[in-house]
């Protein structure tokens, strides 16, 4: 089996790399990035594209399967920059399958793509899937859904699998999803639980996690079957605010959701952090997910639950821990991450 990994350098991209090159069935992988790392995987080639721009049909002829991944968080301040990458650049990847006659697309989605929903249950692939619109990220995922209703209507013959998993960790991504959602304002001293006295107590402050690797496994498992459709991925159990604490050793504080945007927004406004407040009002409005499909049908499990998952993120953001690739590695925020402070804390590089 050829396969074609588009985005593959980031933190999904990686565990699905390491997934991929333990596996008997799969003969190449083609590893598309705009950057390529000094790090090698095994039957891997790496090949520099950019997804907005490139033509991508002679890198897709003759894959038996492309896994899509390419995505940008950042500039969270500049749109028209993020949606070039996450709409249209991933339009053009479909495109360019059709044209290459690729016969598998598996597609990164998330459970950013749901429209607001419960946290007291879990919910089924089948709830709606209008995002939240306030939150540039959930447009996007909901607008790439409706380009891959569109393009599995007009390329019936395709197997395509939606995987929807809930926030993904692992330790290597540390550097980056501290760049990506705290910025460079935040030392690392400061992340360690002996020194985070209180956490947020909010109405539906409920959410889900998954460890990369195990994202990684599930694509591995979908490219290996011939399952189609959506599939929900999280991990056990859901972190609320009893979790946050007893991970991060802090006492509770009742805060309304209404004080919590505030204070997003007027540390977004203030260029103190690069996480605008959409990113809040999705965490507090997605609803919580039932995997049971994917266990039912690809056999997946989750090996690390999520509070195991969510204690190896903050211990390693206290470390510094990265990955030699472009998106993860420290060496991106620059020297005194003044790469990051350049950008003015998620603006345009």
């Amino acid at each position: 089996m050829r396969v074609v990994v588009i985005g593959a350098t980031g933190n999904v991209g990686t565990s699905v790399l390491e997934s991929l090159s333990g596996e008997p069935s799969v003969e190449e992988i083609v590893a598309v990035a705009r950057r390529t790392p000094r790090r090698a995987w095994a039957r891997t080639t790496f090949v520099r594209a950019d997804v907005v721009r490139d033509d991508l049909v002679p890198l897709l002829r003759g894959a038996d399967a492309v896994i899509h991944l390419a995505w940008l968080i950042q500039p969270g301040r500049d749109e028209s920059v993020t949606y070039s990458v996450n709409v249209t650049g991933s339009e053009r990847v479909f495109t360019a399958m059709a044209e290459a006659r690729v016969p598998v697309l598996v597609y990164a989605s998330s459970v950013g793509t749901y429209s607001p929903g419960p946290k007291d249950r879990a919910v089924d692939e089948s709830w709606p899937t209008d995002g939240i619109q306030s939150s540039f990220y959930s447009r996007h995922k909901a607008a790439v859904e409706r380009a891959l209703d569109r393009f599995e209507r007009d390329q019936p013959s395709l197997r395509v699998v939606r995987m929807r998993p809930a926030l993904v960790f692992k330790r290597q991504a540390a550097t980056e999803v501290r760049r990506l959602f705290a910025g460079p304002l935040l030392p690392r001293s400061l992340i360690n639980p002996q020194l985070i006295p209180l956490v947020p107590d909010s109405p539906r402050l409920r959410f889900q996690v998954v460890h990369s690797l195990d994202v990684a496994d599930a694509f591995r498992l979908a490219l290996l079957s011939d399952a189609r459709g959506a599939f929900n991925l999280a991990a056990d159990p859901p972190i609320g605010t009893a979790e946050l604490a007893d991970i991060l050793a802090a006492r509770p504080l009742k805060l309304s959701p209404r004080l919590l945007r505030i204070g997003a927004a007027a540390t977004y406004a203030l260029r103190l952090q690069p996480t605008e407040p959409g990113w809040l009002d999705m965490g507090l409005a997605v609803p919580m997910m039932d995997s049971s499909r994917a266990r039912a049908e690809l056999g997946w499990e989750a090996r690390h639950n999520a509070i195991t998952t969510m204690r190896e993120l903050i211990g390693g953001m206290r470390a510094g821990n990265d990955e030699d690739t472009p998106p993860l590695a420290g060496e991106t925020s620059g020297p005194a991450r003044l790469r990051e402070l350049v950008t003015r804390v998620g603006g345009r590089p």
